[in-house]
């Protein structure tokens, strides 16, 4: 694997609680209406997937990065994702545009104009929504809300280390935002945003979520957004904003079905206990997003899509017609994978 963001193991779990936690106001900002929350569809459907799509890319030069970024893009088998992540009964997708690489799996018009060679020429990210939309599915698209860690974009953006505010960024970040909101329209039902956190080079209280949000609707009003400041992993149970429309809910491991936070050591889970915590959840009105590892090519491994085929027959998810993925027992428990405090995908294989 070459950078491209991987587990080591099947499957990580985030919480995602929504009308019963974060239940934002209806009329707060436009385009909304007052009679159905818009997450409402989370609270309905049988659970969803998340997998980080990550390409360090490999070069010696810029230009070779980027050739060596499309390269990776390019072989991104879209039909077979589509065809395991269909297969599961999952009614929802989190697909990462970027974090943290400094290169961005979809084309955006306001930083190709600033820095080119850090976005695919192939809209990798618009090809998989059409594809989950065109099954009457819901897609769901991942940013980071800061810049920290790339600092070969900083100069791009207007990201200052010495400026907790941000008050140069963030104005081109919504620009950013916004690029892709107008070029997904209402083939992206929703935004998760991470890096939400309480640190001194970008505490969230500087952050303007009003600006966020609107950003994040210019193509589809009804679009959701959810803010991560670590949630239950650094012990968050509410909302970092009362405008976000669901709870980023972030966790890395279970005990007894609890969610916990990354001082526990590796866990491994049966399909009962994710069973049991699903229909837990689903009974007072929430949501869960499972996240899973992915290869270069877009490949989900076959015992974490068997584990999740089982799952979606078990609460009766709509799965696509498919021949279930046979794995030997040894292989049937999933361990869940402990990381540091902040995004469920910091290290790279």
């Amino acid at each position: 694997m070459k950078g491209t963001c991987q587990f080591s193991i099947g499957i990580a779990l985030l919480g995602l609680p929504v009308t019963c936690l974060a239940a934002a106001p209806t009329a707060t900002l436009s385009g909304t209406s007052a009679q159905k929350h818009r997450a409402e569809w989370m609270s309905q459907g049988s659970f969803g997937l998340m997998v980080h799509y990550l390409v360090s890319p490999a070069g010696n030069t810029p230009e070779e990065r980027t050739a060596d970024f499309n390269r990776t893009v390019d072989g991104f088998d879209v039909p077979g994702f589509l065809r395991q992540f269909r297969s599961t009964g999952a009614d929802w997708l989190i697909f990462t545009v970027g974090q943290n690489t400094r290169y961005y799996n979809s084309p955006n018009r306001f930083l190709d104009a600033k820095k080119p060679g850090h976005t695919s020429r192939r809209d990798l990210v618009l090809e998989i929504a059409k594809g989950v939309k065109a099954t009457g599915r819901r897609f769901i698209a991942y940013l980071p809300a800061e810049l920290a860690a790339p600092e070969e974009l900083h100069e791009a953006f207007g990201w200052r280390k010495d400026d907790p505010t941000q008050a140069a960024f963030q104005p081109n970040y919504w620009a950013f935002i916004r690029a892709y909101s107008l070029q997904y329209g209402k083939d992206c039902d929703g935004w998760w945003f991470d890096g939400c956190y309480e640190w001194p080079v970008f505490p969230n209280r500087n952050l303007d979520f009003a600006e966020y949000i609107a950003a994040a609707r210019a193509g589809n009003p009804d679009a959701i957004t959810a803010f991560n400041d670590g949630a239950f992993c650094v012990g968050k149970i509410k909302p970092v904003t009362p405008l976000e429309d669901y709870h980023a809910g972030e966790i890395h491991t279970l005990v007894d079905s609890t969610f916990c936070g990354p001082e526990l050591p590796d866990q491994h889970y049966d399909d009962a206990m994710l069973i049991n915590l699903l229909k837990a959840v689903k009974a007072v009105g929430g949501a869960l997003t499972f996240n899973l590892p992915i290869s270069d090519t877009g490949k989900i491994p076959d015992t974490s899509i068997a584990q999740m085929q089982r799952l979606g027959r078990a609460i009766g998810g709509k799965a696509d017609r498919h021949r279930p993925i046979k794995v030997s027992p040894a292989q049937r428990d999933v361990r869940m994978e402990r990381h540091g405090a902040g995004s469920p995908c910091e290290h790279e294989a």
